[in-house]
């Protein structure tokens, strides 16, 4: 009986209890393998390497942007001016090639981000508050529209802008870049509004509000945040935009900036390099301004989402 004891506990597990109804102890899992010294020092050489290209495309168009600026013989080259002036600037702070149509991109950008932002958010609070069927085939349906070209959908447009008369309108482009920004605009707008907790809605629906009152006083405030990025990015979409603000607006005096910028690209392959730099500068200016204001004003709005604990 003694040798048969002595076998049977030969065959036990080391570490595992013979007792019977007792657990045994996990297994440690194996530690993963460390990368040997080489091969971490060659990963992070690639991706310093990396990392070095992509700032170097990024630092040297800017780099010439503003050298150029200030150079009275600039090139297509990166070149530091031997004699820096402001001339370039002094050119085209003019009213008829600067100041008219940045006030005409303000007005087109400002407006169109405003209706889009404002129509987004009222598109996206039903798909984010209300469980329907057709929630998932309306998103994907909307998310194809912004799939389209725009130069696929310029010409009927442009027919249809004819027979309702709103060609050369600025109105008209407005509500057409508001209505090519929507798609994008409720797909962002809706993920913000997940990230909002419902408790808080229905905490204001206890003391007698209404859907839209809860709407205006408890989300849009927690949101301002996602407010901001929807908005710079609808702003910054139009402020860009070439092609629409140049087929529907056909006088020069209601065209922005993005369409001006032509003026400085002569005939014959002539471009005026200095000139064309500065108002490039210019020409960037109110997007930054506008980004650093909004991100001052929409900062730690979130602070607020977290005063629901479960």
């Amino acid at each position: 009986m003694t040798e048969s004891t002595t076998q049977a506990s030969r065959r036990e597990p080391s570490g595992v209890a013979a007792m019977p109804g007792t657990v045994a102890p996990p297994v440690p899992s194996p530690a993963p393998p460390q990368l040997s010294s080489p091969t971490r020092k060659g990963t992070t050489l690639a991706a310093g390497a990396a990392l070095v290209i992509v700032a170097v495309a990024f630092v040297v168009p800017l780099a010439w942007l503003l050298l150029a600026s200030i150079n009275p013989s600039a090139t297509v080259s990166v070149t530091v001016p031997t004699s820096p002036t402001l001339q370039n600037y002094r050119t085209v702070l003019t009213p008829e090639l600067t100041f008219t149509p940045l006030l005409n991109s303000l007005v087109i950008s400002g407006t169109t981000a405003l209706i889009t932002v404002l129509v987004a958010v009222l598109a996206a609070y039903p798909l984010s508050r209300y469980k329907m069927r057709f929630n998932r085939s309306f998103l994907y349906t909307i998310l194809f529209g912004s799939c389209l070209p725009i130069t696929a959908v310029m010409v009927p447009v442009y027919a249809l802008f004819v027979t309702l008369g709103l060609l050369d309108s600025v109105p008209g482009t407005i509500l057409f870049l508001a209505a090519t920004s929507l798609p994008m605009a409720v797909w962002m707008m809706k993920n913000f509004m997940d990230s909002v907790p419902i408790s808080l809605e229905e905490a204001a629906w206890v003391d007698g509000a209404s859907s839209m009152q809860a709407l205006r006083r408890v989300v849009v405030p927690l949101m301002r945040p996602g407010l901001a990025v929807v908005f710079i990015f609808v702003f910054t979409q139009a402020w860009g935009n070439f092609f629409v603000p140049f087929v529907l607006l056909l006088d020069p005096a209601k065209q922005p900036a993005a369409v001006s910028i032509y003026t400085f690209f002569g005939t014959n392959g002539a471009i005026a390099y200095g000139q064309l730099a500065a108002f490039s500068v210019l020409y960037s200016v109110p997007v930054l301004v506008l980004y650093l204001l909004v991100q001052r004003l929409a900062g730690g709005s979130f602070a607020l989402a977290g005063s629901v604990k479960g």
